[in-house]
């Protein structure tokens, strides 16, 4: 922009910044955004021709600070649509291949040939606390033993299972080093 616009729109800005400002937050409900808007609107001044004078220029200013606001809300909203379309677009196929399919049931198998070579009340402990649910309070009231019996087979059977199926046991802090 070059001239007489350009001047008097920047003084304007200037002068009344204070009043602009306020009127724009309570159009837009924040003063973040208001000061944004503004300072977007500051940027896009220079775009202004001179070919007409600007009659009111708070007004003008303030016109272009709230489409300024407008077109950012709208960009918004278009990005969170994209954004969810890309998310559905992420999701994995349902049907599972063939090779995942042999991959499980080989799993379940394994885990169950693990289950079967521990003793009963590993097993049992297992089973009540990882598939029902239950507290080692409520399993040891059960089985008729202690708590700390309970937390002890619990550990043997997890042991047993992540042994023969070859997995890790995340390490709790301050509990045992991992077996090398």
């Amino acid at each position: 922009m070059t001239g007489a616009n350009r001047a008097r729109l920047s003084s304007e800005l200037a002068e009344n910044y204070d009043c602009i400002i306020g009127s724009l937050t309570r159009s837009l409900g924040s003063p973040d955004v208001a000061h944004d808007a503004l300072h977007e609107t500051f940027l896009r001044l220079d775009r202004i021709a001179d070919s007409d004078p600007i009659r009111n220029p708070v007004d003008y200013i303030l016109r272009i600070a709230l489409n300024v606001a407008k077109d950012r809300w709208r960009a918004r909203r278009r990005r969170a649509r994209t954004s969810d379309i890309a998310e559905l677009l992420d999701i994995s196929d349902e049907t599972a291949d063939t090779i995942r399919i042999v991959e499980a049931r080989s799993e379940i198998a394994a885990f169950k040939r693990a289950l079967a070579e521990l003793p009963v009340r590993p097993r049992e402990v297992l089973h009540h606390i990882s598939l029902e649910g239950r507290t080692t309070q409520q399993v040891a009231a059960q089985l008729d033993v202690s708590v700390r019996t309970v937390e002890s087979d619990l550990k043997r059977a997890l042991r047993h299972c992540a042994d023969r199926l070859d997995y890790a046991l995340p390490q709790r802090l301050g509990g045992p080093r991992p077996r090398a």
